[in-house]
């Protein structure tokens, strides 16, 4: 079965840093895009990131830009969120997904359509 776990959430203050892992299974994980994603209760889940199966030209959202790093270990089947300078704002429910295919096609990785496979996300806190 393919699954896709996240972890490294937790609670933070205004500034700090996050990592957040996308350990995945059940299938070549080299061979797949991943997103990442947050959700705030009663509000759309968004697109943060995603980085294709080689790891080249990574796409950011404006929300993650010049503060976040996506980033993937294809012999570990993990794919990474860094999250620098976090903000109240960032707090959510972050979630990985399996793309597809092997692109992320920019912004157009966000789209529903896109992702066949989802974590159960991890909480990330931020407090001011």
């Amino acid at each position: 079965d393919v699954q896709l776990v996240e972890s490294g959430g937790g609670l933070v203050q205004t500034g700090e840093s996050l990592r957040l892992s996308c350990s995945t299974s059940g299938f070549y994980f080299a061979d797949f895009a991943i997103g990442w994603f947050r959700q705030v209760p009663g509000k759309q889940r968004e697109g943060v990131s995603c980085i294709s199966d080689s790891g080249v030209n990574p796409y950011y959202a404006d929300i993650a830009k010049g503060r976040f790093t996506i980033s993937r270990d294809n012999a570990k089947k993990t794919a990474y969120l860094q999250m620098d300078g976090l903000k109240p704002e960032d707090t959510a429910v972050y979630y990985c997904s399996r793309l597809g295919g092997p692109d992320c096609y920019g912004s157009h990785f966000s789209a529903p359509a896109m992702s066949d496979f989802w974590g159960r996300g991890t909480q990330v806190t931020v407090s001011s």
